[in-house]
């Protein structure tokens, strides 16, 4: 099992691509403030950033990466496709939108932001599925995207997924946090060698607050945010921390000079019910 040992150290896919560390997260990163908030991230070392079409804020992205004296090379940038764009070209067209919004001439890694399911699409929800994969293999196979993979695919979304495919996913970005530990989906791609990325990896203020993270961060001299995202990193995982705050940004690299003991990853592992969106791929109707 890979697991991280400093802020850049590479993360191997399964085609030999390298995700350089921590990665920045952007959701809910107002637009107006991106541009500021990414240039802040990458002045405090990460080279990671994560956006999405449906956050309105790949403009600030591109244009914080291109202002910012990094080679491109050095930046690895991941966006995903929107529900409305599913479907094979529907997928070709939305990613030309996304290229023209971040000003990149390539894309290091395109997920599926969330797969159709049959509450929605019925029995149709696989096959929309397998279309927009083929046209995510096709920007891959012309050399548009360095990588390509999933976002919210649950082991039931992946078996049909890889029953179907011709190049299996290469990153499965889920949500994951105390309190919501998807040990089952964890384990599956880590089966297939699929490498989980971790959304919302703090939850929210309830795993902040939470007496027994309090105490483990106490123990080290560590926040609890520093503790939750050593938690992630400590299972194989990549957490996308976000923060608007310089302070925080800063504070949320320092989770490389202390390690969990098995029995506080077990405490951690065993809370439920501290916040986050928790939504189950299956029951979402957007």
């Amino acid at each position: 099992m890979q697991t991280l040992t400093n802020l850049t150290a590479p993360m191997k896919l399964n085609n030999g691509v390298e995700i350089p560390g921590l990665g920045f997260g952007t959701y809910q990163t107002p637009a107006d403030v991106t541009y500021d908030v990414v240039t802040e991230a990458l002045k405090a070392g990460y080279r990671h950033i994560d956006t999405a079409f449906l956050y309105g804020n790949e403009t600030g992205v591109g244009q914080a990466i291109k202002d910012s004296g990094l080679k491109r090379e050095d930046v690895f940038v991941t966006s995903k496709l929107w529900n409305t764009d599913r479907g094979y070209d529907e997928t070709m067209a939305a990613f030309e939108k996304t290229m023209a919004n971040l000003g990149l001439d390539y894309l290091d890694l395109y997920l599926i932001h969330w797969p159709a399911n049959h509450k929605q699409f019925g029995d149709q929800a696989d096959q929309i599925n397998a279309d927009t994969w083929r046209a995510f293999e096709d920007l891959y196979k012309a050399g548009k995207i360095k990588a390509i993979g999933v976002s919210n695919f649950m082991p039931n979304h992946l078996e049909s997924l890889l029953a179907n495919c011709e190049i299996k996913p290469m990153v499965n970005q889920i949500e994951v946090h105390p309190g919501w530990p998807q040990t089952e989906a964890i384990n599956y791609c880590q089966r297939h060698d699929i490498l989980v990325e971790a959304w919302a990896p703090l939850g929210e203020a309830a795993s902040l607050n939470n007496d027994v993270i309090k105490t483990i961060a106490a123990k080290y001299d560590h926040t609890p945010a520093q503790v939750c995202l050593r938690w992630g990193i400590q299972q194989g995982i990549l957490p996308l921390p976000k923060s608007v705050h310089a302070d925080w940004i800063q504070q949320n690299t320092n989770i490389f000079d202390f390690e969990l003991t098995a029995d506080e990853m077990d405490q951690i592992g065993a809370l439920r019910n501290l916040g986050g969106q928790c939504k189950v791929p299956d029951q979402v109707d957007f």
